[in-house]
């Protein structure tokens, strides 16, 4: 299926994971709709290394992945229901038992250090790296859920919001100066606001 590159605009890939469905244009898209897209998404996401979604890929029985994208989905839906619920405001201690599912999730994860030489160094340098087995293509919701799970506990809830625009879905996180964003495009949504509101400027004075 042809898909539009997914979109990256969030500033916190745990809202990006939300806007892999969306309505940048007119049209809805569903970066997540089946497995392929699945894999296209978290390989642009660079959350799963190339090779081992090559491997994953490789080795997944008939229709595999594409349970494991409808889980995906599941998992997005219930996320996007926390979110709308907690967005505007700082989140506390009381949102923790409504976290359970994400929780639940982050425990099957199979994650390892691993001695490595450090990148770029061409003399003496050793780094301490943080790897992850992927046991089964159920594996692919581990970085999606680490990455939701960074953005509950580093970002400041009270910056989420939704894009301005029209028809569009999107979230964000804002982070301009004096939280004064209001679209995830500007060069899109932005503008066709702006242009929006010059049509009804002109209608005004007829």
């Amino acid at each position: 299926m042809d898909r539009p590159p997914a979109m990256f605009i969030a500033d916190t890939l745990g809202l990006d994971f939300l806007n892999s469905l969306a309505t940048p244009v007119d049209t809805p898209v569903d970066w997540l709709d089946d497995g392929d897209g699945l894999l296209d998404w978290l390989a642009q996401a660079k959350l799963v290394p190339p090779d081992e979604l090559d491997a994953l890929k490789a080795r997944a029985k008939p229709d595999e992945l594409d349970k494991v994208a409808s889980e995906a989905r599941a998992l997005r839906e219930w996320f996007r229901g926390f979110v709308r619920e907690h967005a505007g405001r700082p989140l506390g201690p009381a949102a923790l038992q409504a976290l359970d599912p994400l929780n639940k999730l982050l425990e099957q994860d199979e994650v390892f250090s691993r001695i490595e030489p450090r990148s770029g160094d061409s003399h003496h340098g050793l780094a301490l790296r943080t790897m992850r087995r992927w046991p089964s293509s159920r594996s692919l919701l581990l970085p999606i859920g680490e990455a939701m799970a960074k953005f509950v506990c580093e970002e400041d809830f009270s910056d989420v919001k939704a894009c301005e625009g029209h028809h569009c879905t999107m979230l964000f996180a804002d982070h301009t100066r004096r939280r004064a964003r209001r679209w995830c495009i500007m060069a899109v949504c932005g503008n066709r606001a702006k242009q929006a509101a010059h049509r009804s400027r002109l209608k005004s004075r007829q």
